[in-house]
């Protein structure tokens, strides 16, 4: 008589989560999705622990799309962790943040994208979001978020101030293609097509500073095209402070911003 116990079924291999047949055509284009999101010198383990894992978690997304969402809720260990460290004060989340940038340790627009990380941190433990709530590519550009504002901290006093204007706000070379891409992953504001504040239709103002952004960066603005982009800036600063709900305010916000780097080497045109 065969006394053995049977044998186990055989090992199952992952397969691709079918809400990500999207985001990569196989797991292997993952490792590119992530390539950006480098692990900061002169970190703790505990904290270099936390950012690989929420690295990972962005990886594995491919496999289970819920891991995404947890990647960048995971981060905030590590942010938490940095900024009460260096600002030697053991408070909650959102007023480590509030006076990182008080105190111009981050910048205002990093501090904004860093706060919806907190926001949908928060959401999810009231039960306010579900596990699903980002996709990968939304998730990634959150995550860097993180990233940049604990490489900034971990920087000694004097090279932190240097470089926060860098990380978030007005960009050196290359930075308007970065605002670029980021803006092309976000969602445009549910709720808010064919709305329009003060006379500014949100839909087309969005199109009309894209196209310009593109032209930008594709050879360059005319005249015509950077005393458009003022105008738009001149709009921006007009229905931001008007707008009621957080994520279209932060949208527009990170709109203006792009626009403002794409005119920045341009000597506006006397009108």
């Amino acid at each position: 008589m065969n006394t053995l116990p049977p044998p186990p079924d055989p090992l199952l291999l992952p397969v691709r989560d079918p809400r990500a047949r999207d985001l990569a055509p196989d797991y292997t284009e993952m490792h590119a999705l992530v390539g950006e999101l480098v692990l900061p010198g002169g970190a703790s383990m505990y904290v270099m622990s936390a950012l690989e894992t929420s690295r990972e978690l962005i990886r594995h997304s491919y496999y289970r799309y819920e891991f995404a969402t947890v990647a960048v809720t995971h981060s905030l260990f590590a942010l938490e962790h940095v900024l009460a460290d260096r600002l030697a004060t053991n408070e909650p989340l959102h007023v480590l943040i509030e006076r990182a940038t008080d105190t111009g340790l981050i910048t205002a627009g990093l501090a904004v994208e860093l706060d919806r990380c907190r926001l949908l941190r928060d959401k999810l433990a009231q039960g306010a979001e579900s596990s699903a709530a980002l996709r990968p590519i939304r998730a990634v550009a959150m995550l860097r978020a993180v990233f940049d504002a604990v490489s900034v901290v971990l920087r000694p006093p004097s090279a932190a101030e240097a470089t926060a204007a860098d990380v978030g706000g007005a960009q050196p070379e290359g930075g308007l293609a970065r605002l670029w891409e980021d803006h092309l992953h976000a969602l445009f504001p549910d709720g808010f097509r064919g709305v329009n504040f003060d006379g500014v239709d949100l839909v087309l103002l969005d199109a009309d500073v894209a196209s310009l952004v593109q032209r930008e960066l594709k050879g360059g603005l005319d005249d015509s095209g950077i005393a458009c982009l003022w105008g738009f800036i001149a709009d921006l600063d007009k229905i931001i402070p008007l707008i009621n709900e957080e994520y279209c305010a932060s949208y527009f916000a990170k709109l203006r911003t792009m626009t403002q780097v794409a005119v920045a080497p341009h000597v506006p045109t006397a009108t």
